[in-house]
């Protein structure tokens, strides 16, 4: 993301805050031990610190990050598996990414990672996933397939796929188009392939993002497109394609601003229930503003 000097760890404040107070709307998840709908949770951007008390924006991230797992808890378990899409440890290091490592452990739950532009894949790898600092990943999950791409440019905050993503994904559609099975798929990175209207967030979007999206023309098996890094949220939809971006789970970004601004908007998440035919449901959930450490 821009304004770097924002981001800096000098230019934030370093006071302990509490861990907020849980209050969300309620929601009806109900699991089938029948059902073959496959429950995914979405969380991103959480930005985490070596330090447990380091806050980013005024917002200890490693609270709000607790408080919207407790949100999730109370309202939405057990999910089917957890998708991280990126941006994970602000500061790089890795004390970070084992107290991410040590809050996975507790979630009893299959989770998946892809870095973001604040992070560093090896850490990511080592320390909490192996395998998540690969360019490209293929995990089975019920009918669906779900395809995490890393869309990180080493020292870059704007984003690119590889082209060898690129066509390994067209191979594996291409496959399955031509098999009896055509498993619908969800594909998740960190950065925005498509404009989603703030002009200086737009700057840093995948550059090669056309060509994933004439992939979502081409394939109509690719059901959903869904990624982080705007800090806010974005549903719309091309021809069969779902293109989603979720909420952080700190700090937000004002939608449709031209210049860097902050959202007054809660920490969330995004649920999504997927079916076996390939139609999905989804949804948000926030902390209630006056769960928030100010």
């Amino acid at each position: 993301m821009a304004q770097t000097d924002r981001l800096s760890p000098d230019s934030i404040d370093n006071k302990a805050i509490e861990a907020p107070r849980i209050v969300g709307r309620s929601s009806t998840w109900t699991r089938d031990s029948h059902s073959n709908t496959q429950r995914i949770l979405q969380l991103t951007d959480i930005h985490l610190y070596a330090e447990p008390d380091r806050r980013l924006f005024d917002q200890c991230t490693r609270s709000s990050f607790a408080a919207v797992i407790a949100l999730a808890q109370a309202t939405q378990w057990p999910p089917d598996a957890i998708l991280f899409t990126g941006d994970l440890v602000h500061d790089e290091r890795a004390e970070g990414y084992r107290h991410l490592r040590a809050c996975i452990d507790n979630l009893g739950c299959p989770c998946f990672c892809i870095p973001g532009n604040h992070d560093r894949p090896d850490l990511l790898a080592s320390e909490v996933e192996p395998g998540a600092d690969r360019d490209m990943r293929i995990q089975r999950l019920g009918a669906w397939d779900l395809i995490l791409l890393d869309s990180t440019i080493p020292g870059s905050e704007g984003g690119r796929l590889q082209p060898h993503s690129l066509a390994t994904l067209a191979r594996h559609l291409e496959q399955q188009r031509e098999s009896s099975q055509q498993r619908p798929a969800l594909v998740a990175l960190h950065h925005q392939p498509i404009p989603v209207g703030s002009r200086w967030l737009d700057t840093m979007q995948v550059e090669n993002g056309a060509e994933l999206m004439a992939l979502a023309e081409q394939y109509p098996q690719l059901r959903v497109i869904l990624w982080g890094h705007v800090h806010q949220t974005f549903d719309r939809q091309l021809d069969g394609t779902r293109l989603l971006a979720t909420p952080s789970t700190c700090a937000q970004f004002k939608p449709g601003s031209d210049d860097f601004a902050l959202d007054a908007q809660a920490p969330g998440y995004r649920w999504l229930e997927l079916e076996p035919d390939g139609n999905l449901r989804t949804g948000v959930e926030r902390l209630a503003t006056e769960a928030l450490d100010t």
